[in-house]
């Protein structure tokens, strides 16, 4: 029986795995949209085979070696690439195309930092991989409905630079808070239910006044990052993708 249960969050894993792998496909082909989608399934995934692993204390040191591997494709190849695939035709040279491809190093370096850091097990050093890789998918999905915006990302500098910032905010040590449920007590997770809460209202709001759900997203992202600032300052952070 504990063996047929470790395969529920290898299962979950593997899920969202394929999304990036499928996500990869879809950015070759051009379709941003449905790679931002698969990119977002992806994380609902990642959220899930934790959780599963924890309701049913099914861990195995393959799980997390899986994981990890699929948070790299996922979280790592699939938004650099998508930034790539956005700036390849304004970068001044060919050389400088490549420069969001740094995302995936930096993903992969934090993945394998956060497997051996006994200090991540209930907060975050650094900004998680899903975090980094909704950031950059959601913003690049944006471009698709807004030329403008379009124009601004494919400037000669903006994307080389927020490459670089990106990939020091993944192996930083600034503290970030987890979204991994403590049980189902309001004590034990009042942050997250606040984040989710903001979230929820800022989603709603900005899509019920027609903006681009990749907008809502860039917002949310961006809402977590303050607010684990907020944390940290208020000396609410416990340390422990």
């Amino acid at each position: 029986m504990k063996k047929i249960l470790l395969h529920i969050p290898n299962t979950i894993t593997s899920l969202n795995l394929l999304c990036g792998a499928l996500g990869l496909a879809f950015v070759f082909r051009g379709r941003m949209d449905v790679a931002f989608w698969l990119l977002i399934t992806a994380s609902v995934f990642d959220f899930l085979d934790g959780f599963a692993a924890r309701l049913l204390n099914a861990y195995s040191p393959v799980g997390k070696e899986l994981d990890s591997l699929a948070d790299a494709i996922s979280f790592g190849l699939l938004p650099a690439f998508m930034l790539y695939a956005l700036y390849l035709p304004a970068a001044p040279r060919m050389w400088v195309s490549f420069s969001p491809l740094i995302v995936a190093v930096f993903t992969a370096i934090r993945l394998a930092k956060f497997n051996v850091d006994s200090r991540q097990a209930e907060s975050f050093l650094g900004l998680p991989s899903p975090a980094s890789a909704l950031l950059i998918a959601s913003a690049v999905f944006y471009t698709t409905g807004n030329p403008s915006w379009k124009e601004f990302m494919q400037t000669s500098w903006f994307i080389p630079c927020i490459s670089v910032v990106i990939s020091f905010l993944l192996i930083s040590g600034l503290p970030m808070f987890s979204l991994k449920f403590q049980g189902f007590s309001f004590g034990r997770n009042k942050v997250r239910f606040i984040f989710l809460g903001l979230c929820l209202a800022l989603a709603v709001l900005l899509l019920a006044t027609g903006n681009h759900p990749g907008l809502a997203m860039m917002g949310c992202i961006c809402l977590y990052i303050v607010m684990s600032g907020i944390v940290r300052i208020s000396g609410h952070q416990h340390h422990g993708s």
